[in-house]
């Protein structure tokens, strides 16, 4: 394997990485903008009024965009299996 390939790799799975993860942190940091904004407006400082919503968006988000993440990482896996087979000693 040459040091261009183990790089293209790397690269590909950094980026996959962080395509699936993104809608995840999207919510949970726009979630926890609101409930800031309402803790700030209400001045109610509740540790759980911030973090059991963001868990329960990010739980919703999970169920919703699962297949979508199930079929990235499985190409990427089918792709990364593919050229095992192809690489020469």
């Amino acid at each position: 394997m040459t040091p261009e390939t183990a790089l293209y790799w790397t690269q590909t799975a950094l980026t996959l990485t962080l395509t699936v993860a993104a809608p995840l942190l999207g919510v949970a940091l726009a979630v926890g903008l609101v409930i800031s904004l309402f803790q700030a407006m209400t001045s109610i400082q509740e540790m759980t009024l911030s973090s059991i919503p963001k868990m329960l968006a990010v739980a919703g988000m999970v169920i919703l965009l699962s297949p979508w993440m199930l079929e990235m990482m499985t190409d990427f896996s089918t792709e990364v299996f593919r050229a095992i087979a192809t690489v020469s000693h």
